[in-house]
């Protein structure tokens, strides 16, 4: 009897999330979603009116188009946090596991900053536009 394989009894393992090991907070993990058409999509669709405006205040030399450049620049990261991040372990905020909400209100916000950075990596934006 011959034994044959053939590539169609064979599948691919994927997982549309992975997991990321904090470096400003020891002991503190992530979930990130993975890239995926569909996914890509609705990121484009929820920050395209924030980029504009961005971009608009990014241009001008105000006050007013400083102050709001930097509210509309952390609108947009929480938008990826939002996006992006599935979970954190190992983090605790006032006595509670945190919540993907609860680390946008009231978590650190330099483990924010890394968290954004991953989901820009993730997405393999290009350096000008992880500056924003």
């Amino acid at each position: 009897m011959m034994n044959c394989s053939s590539p169609l009894d064979e599948s691919a393992e994927y997982s549309s999330t992975k997991w990321v090991t904090s470096a400003t907070h020891p002991g503190v993990r992530f979930r990130l979603a993975r890239l995926s058409l569909g996914r890509r999509i609705a990121l484009a669709r929820s920050v395209r009116a924030l980029w504009q405006r961005l971009e608009y205040h990014g241009a001008g030399e105000s006050i007013d188009d400083r102050l709001s450049e930097a509210v509309l620049a952390a609108e947009l990261d929480a938008d990826y946090l939002k996006w992006g991040l599935v979970a954190v372990e190992g983090l605790v905020i006032d006595g509670c596991p945190a919540s993907v909400q609860q680390l946008i209100e009231t978590g650190p916000e330099a483990l924010c900053r890394e968290i954004v950075a991953a989901i820009r990596a993730e997405l393999g934006l290009s350096e000008d536009e992880r500056k924003n």
